[in-house]
């Protein structure tokens, strides 16, 4: 089964945008091997942009001519990632992250670009070219690069299916599939066409669909074509964000489960927008946004990934991680907290209000279960969680403290979270 556990990883945007290059993908990558491969971290994502050739700030360049082969498919930008040349792709650089014992991921816009079309490159193994299968009524209205495809068409099942061969030949391991999670019924036909393709391709591929918010009432069809999807758009550091994804979490947590998992996606921690222009505060970060560290409190990146945990989300690490602090790392290799992921299930809130929240989760071995409270409030107070099932021990997974009772007294916007055993 691919991804019997939520995806732990490290993805590109949240610190370097659309102007990600080899060399700090390499870097992240040895990071992760040596320090956080052991707490089951593993996957290296590239996002978006890597075939352009212009790219150097976190900004989309309108109409770019993005490099691709004769038929019609993108390939990395050979300035930007050197071990592409002589047509190898991605492959040496899939190579060197598998040889450190990771895995290796590519962020796709849905369709085909937008060149591939104007020009009538061929479809690859097909009788069609890219003009016939391209529908320019179905374009992403953030990134001017692509084309959606004539879903019923069969040359577009073909499209798909040449792209994924490619990947598997690459060697590539997980495919994040954007602007696309959210643009039901629009992209109904299509995610199948995806998924199709990336099934059959001849090497496991775990398939991300983005952005959020997905729609609740498709969650059944978002189970059956993909591994993991947004429940919510692009997140970034502001509590405003991370208190209002407990509503999200409360929706969805009952569809986390082997092979699928909703994704509260990436996670904003230590050093962020790293070719962000510093200019203080902006409309898309909040007011205390900064350039090139979290906005996030240490109570509330506890909070993040408490809540992460607790809802069995993917994690995927959205900071530079070779400059982690001793915090951030800490976050990141609490192994108490992220055994949750794999030994957990069915969790679920007890309450939520506007101040505070009760999360459980029994584990699955039936050795008692995990317990979480949270302070939503903007002051100290006390949050206790009441469960039926009595127990004899309860260990803080933060603080390592053994407590007679589930209760704590908590600053603004942290957390408590325990191991009981019965």
């Amino acid at each position: 089964m691919l991804a019997p556990y939520p995806p732990m990883g490290w993805n590109s945007w949240d610190c370097y945008g659309a102007a990600v290059t080899e060399e700090t993908v390499l870097k992240n990558a040895e990071y992760m091997a040596a320090h956080l491969k052991q707490y089951g971290w593993e996957y290296i994502v590239v996002d978006i942009q890597w075939a352009q050739p212009t790219a150097s700030t976190h900004m989309y360049e309108p109409f770019s001519d993005m490099t691709m082969d004769e038929w019609g498919r993108l390939i990395p930008a050979v300035n930007r990632f050197p071990s592409a040349k002589d047509g190898l792709g991605f492959k040496p650089l899939a190579d060197r992250i598998h040889a450190l014992g990771l895995k290796f991921g590519i962020h796709i816009m849905r369709g085909m670009p937008r060149m591939a079309a104007h020009r009538h490159l061929p479809v690859k193994d097909s009788a069609y070219d890219c003009a016939q299968v391209a529908d320019p009524h179905s374009i992403c209205k953030w990134n001017p690069d692509m084309y959606g495809l004539r879903q019923d068409h069969s040359g577009a099942q073909a499209y798909y299916d040449s792209i994924f061969r490619l990947y598997a030949e690459w060697g590539v391991d997980f495919v994040k599939c954007d602007d696309i999670a959210r643009e039901y019924p629009h992209c109904e036909r299509e995610i199948e066409l995806i998924s199709t393709a990336s099934r059959s391709c001849g090497r496991d591929i775990v398939l991300s669909l983005s952005p959020g918010p997905a729609p609740i009432e498709r969650a059944e069809h978002l189970k059956t074509w993909s591994n993991m999807w947004r429940i919510t758009d692009d997140f970034w550091d502001e509590w405003r964000l991370l208190k209002g994804m407990f509503e999200r979490a409360e929706k969805w947590c009952i569809h986390a489960a082997p092979g699928h998992w909703p994704d509260a996606d990436m996670l904003p921690v230590g050093a962020l927008r790293q070719c962000y222009e510093d200019d203080g505060a902006g409309p898309a970060f909040g007011e205390r946004a900064h350039a090139n560290w979290t906005n996030f409190t240490p109570a509330e990146q506890r909070t993040m990934m408490t809540l992460w945990c607790m809802m069995r989300s993917p994690l995927m690490i959205g900071a530079e991680m070779t400059k982690n602090d001793d915090f951030t790392l800490s976050l990141l290799t609490n192994a108490p907290l992220l055994a949750i992921e794999k030994e957990s299930w069915c969790a679920h809130p007890l309450c939520t209000n506007d101040l505070e929240s009760v999360w459980v989760a029994p584990r699955q071995d039936g050795d008692g279960c995990y317990v979480a409270v949270f302070n939503l409030s903007d002051e100290t107070r006390t949050v206790e969680a009441s469960i039926e099932t009595p127990f004899t021990e309860a260990v803080e997974l933060w603080t390592n403290e053994k407590d007679a009772a589930l209760s704590k007294e908590l600053p603004p916007h942290d957390c408590a979270v325990w191991r009981v055993r019965r």
